[in-house]
């Protein structure tokens, strides 16, 4: 599995050499008391990632190459009074906050909830069939969503390096 491990690499030193900014990993912690001190949701950070279409790639230098599938993602924000909104666009504002007050700089794009995928041998064997990646052909595969067929979908290697030179290289017109 030492070319998953290489192709995770290169497309991270593409990024890095194109310039790319990463953005925050993080670790959402809801709301808890402890005794009878309230605690504040927050978020711990993990490092820095780039966001590859449905998987993201580490972004930390000098740490070994990570793979992780795409969690949810906010934007450190200011939790300012309740707007009588829909209780949803209220949790929104509640998670933007905890961005926030984990440190993150506000405006700053926060994933969280991502699920660190394994670049050993073990762990690439037995991945669940609900990510978006997996084995087909006796190649590692990236579905373009979950439930659609791993035959006939990119390998890990071809998905990574479309991908990165994407963000590395925009469209014209593209922001």
């Amino acid at each position: 599995m030492n070319a998953v491990s290489n192709a995770v690499r290169e497309a991270g030193e593409q990024l890095r050499t194109a310039g790319v900014v990463p953005e925050a990993l993080a670790e959402f912690v809801p709301e808890r008391r402890k005794l009878l001190i309230r605690r504040r949701a927050t978020m711990l950070p993990l490092g820095t990632v780039w966001r590859l279409g449905s998987l993201m790639v580490g972004a930390d230098l000098g740490a070994p190459p990570a793979l992780f599938v795409v969690g949810r993602a906010t934007r450190a924000a200011a939790r300012l009074h309740p707007g009588n909104q829909s209780v949803s666009r209220e949790e929104r504002r509640d998670v933007a906050a905890a961005a926030l007050h984990g440190g993150f700089p506000e405006g700053t794009p926060v994933n969280y909830d991502a699920l660190q995928i394994g670049l050993d041998e073990a762990t690439l064997g037995s991945l669940s069939p609900e990510l978006p990646i997996g084995f087909a052909d006796g190649e590692l595969r990236v579905r373009w969503r979950v439930g659609a067929p791993l035959a006939g979908a990119p390998t890990l290697s071809a998905y990574l390096r479309e991908r990165a030179d994407l963000l590395a290289n925009p469209p014209q017109g593209a922001s």
